[in-house]
C-alpha cells in the first residue's frame, strides 16, 4: 500500500568535501522549479541537508561551508578513538543553525548514522540536530564515535551511504545525489590516506545497487578527480554538481517533478 505523503524527496549521499557538489545539485533543481519536500541524508549529505532544511539557499550554504578549512578536519587529536578532530564542523553548526531540533526545521530531514554497538543503520528525525549530524559525519578511524543515549555512532555511510529507504514509498518522486565515485589514486601512503581510501571504496557500492530506485539520479563521474578532503575546491565542486544536474534536467520531463507551492 502506498504511503505517499510528500511530492518530492531528495537523498544526499556522503562523500566528504565532495558534498559541496550537493549544493550545486540543489541550485540547479531550485532554478528548474524543483524543491524537495523532505530530505534524507548521511554524512556530508546530512550536513548540506540540515543547512538547506534550516532555510538557507544553496549559495548561502556554500558561503557558510567554505568557512571550514582543511585544517578543521586535519587537526590531530590523541589517537584513542580517532585520529582527527571534527570541532570545525561542530562550531560551524553551532554558529549558523537557527533550528536546534529536527522539529524546528522548515523542511523535514532524516539523518542516517551507524550504530556501532548493534551494527545497524539508524535513522533520526527528531531531537537534537548538531549531535546527530556530527555522529552521521564521524568517519571511523578518522573521527571518534559520538555517544547518543549510551550508544556509539559513526558515519552513516558505513552501512547506508545513499539512504533512500527512509523516504521510499513516502514520496511521489525521489531524486538522488551521489557524490562518491572512485577513480585512480596515485598515492595511498600514510594512515589517514589509507583510512579515507578504504572508506571511499566501501561507499561506492551504494550507487550501483540503488540507482534504479530513483526517478532522477545524479552522480557526476568527474568527482573522482577530487579528494575526499579537498575543501579548498568548494567552488569547483559546486559548479560540477550544478553543471551535471542542468544536463540531466535538460533530458528530463520536468512536469514529472512539479513542486509548485513548495519553493523557498
Amino acid at each position: 500500500m502506498s504511503e505517499e505523503k510528500y511530492n518530492i524527496g531528495l537523498v544526499l549521499s556522503g562523500g566528504g568535501a565532495r558534498g559541496f557538489a550537493h549544493l550545486g545539485v540543489l541550485q540547479a533543481l531550485n532554478e528548474a522549479g524543483i524543491f524537495p519536500d523532505i530530505i534524507s541524508g548521511t554524512s556530508a549529505g546530512a550536513l548540506a541537508g540540515v543547512l538547506y532544511c534550516d532555510g538557507n539557499s544553496p549559495r548561502e550554504i556554500l558561503k557558510i561551508m567554505k568557512k571550514i578549512s582543511r585544517l578543521d578536519y586535519m587537526r590531530p587529536t590523541l589517537p584513542r578513538d580517532g585520529l582527527l578532530q571534527i570541532s570545525g564542523i561542530t562550531k560551524l553548526l553551532e554558529t549558523n543553525l537557527r533550528a536546534k531540533k529536527f522539529e524546528d526545521l522548515k523542511i523535514p530531514l532524516i539523518v542516517t548514522a551507524t550504530d556501532l554497538n548493534h551494527g545497524k543503520a539508524v535513522c533520526f528525525s527528531n531531537g537534537d540536530l548538531i549531535t546527530t549530524i556530527i555522529a552521521s559525519s564521524s568517519i571511523p578511524v578518522l573521527f571518534k564515535p559520538v555517544i547518543i543515549n549510551k550508544i556509539y555512532y559513526v558515519d552513516g555511510g558505513v552501512l547506508d551511504n545513499l539512504p533512500i529507504k527512509p523516504i521510499e514509498n513516502k514520496c511521489h518522486r525521489i531524486i538522488g545525489s551521489f557524490v562518491n565515485p572512485v577513480g585512480y589514486e596515485a598515492s595511498t601512503s600514510g594512515l589517514i590516506k589509507i583510512a579515507v581510501r578504504t572508506f571511499m571504496l566501501d561507499l561506492t557500492k551504494e550507487a550501483e545497487g540503488k540507482a534504479g530506485r530513483f526517478d532522477l539520479f545524479i552522480a557526476p563521474d568527474e568527482l573522482k578527480n577530487f579528494g575526499f578532503l579537498d575543501t579548498d575546491k568548494a567552488d569547483d565542486l559546486f559548479k560540477l554538481g550544478y553543471k551535471v544536474t542542468c544536463e540531466k534536467l535538460n533530458e528530463t520531463d520536468l512536469s514529472l517533478f512539479n513542486s509548485a507551492g513548495s519553493g523557498k
